[in-house]
């Protein structure tokens, strides 16, 4: 068994690691924006914030699982465009119909992942789409708690479920793990 020799850090290696430069670069270009000037001052200022901000407020790594379904991400994609538009429309005729307001609900959604990444990619399309927000994540039970619009009897919080699982199942199909992926083909 050959002996492992500890692997040095160089100096430039504890102030940017080579996966945090997206990160840095993004920092900087927001730093340059909101100063709205691109000069050399803003930029070296924005680069030592940006490091700075990048050790004080530490972002762990998200962890991909390094597959990518083209046929699924257009499923997605569709099948989010539709959502977009149809409820679109549900909530402006929501706004100006007459009647009374309409009921609205929390409910809990159990996700079947476990990856950090699909759970906010589905919380964040669910947001997207009107008439529903996030309104808490538990995180460790992959939990989901909606705000939902509309919900005047129990069929349409079945619905409403029954489309979070969808979009969770399209996510899965396009990005996750093949362990998710055979699971969600059960």
């Amino acid at each position: 068994m050959a002996k492992r020799t500890p692997r040095t850090v160089t100096g430039m290696e504890l102030i940017v690691r080579f996966h945090e430069l997206p990160l840095l670069v993004g920092l900087v270009v927001l730093w340059m924006m909101l100063w709205r000037e691109a000069s050399l001052l803003s930029l070296v200022s924005g680069i030592v914030v940006s490091i700075v901000m990048m050790r004080v407020f530490y972002l762990p790594p998200v962890a991909l699982a390094g597959r990518f379904n083209p046929w699924y991400a257009l499923r997605y994609l569709g099948y989010f465009l539709w959502n977009l538009a149809r409820a679109s429309f549900e909530v402006a005729w929501l706004a100006v119909r007459p009647g009374p307001v309409p009921m609205t609900s929390i409910i809990a959604v159990r996700l079947r992942t476990k990856s950090d990444f699909i759970l906010t990619v589905v919380g964040l399309t669910i947001s997207l789409i009107p008439g529903s927000l996030v309104a808490e994540v538990d995180r460790f039970g992959s939990v989901l708690y909606l705000h939902v619009l509309n919900t005047p009897s129990q069929k349409w919080i079945t619905k409403m479920r029954r489309d979070v699982a969808t979009i969770e199942r399209l996510l899965i199909l396009t990005l996750g793990s093949k362990q998710e992926v055979a699971e969600v083909r059960k």
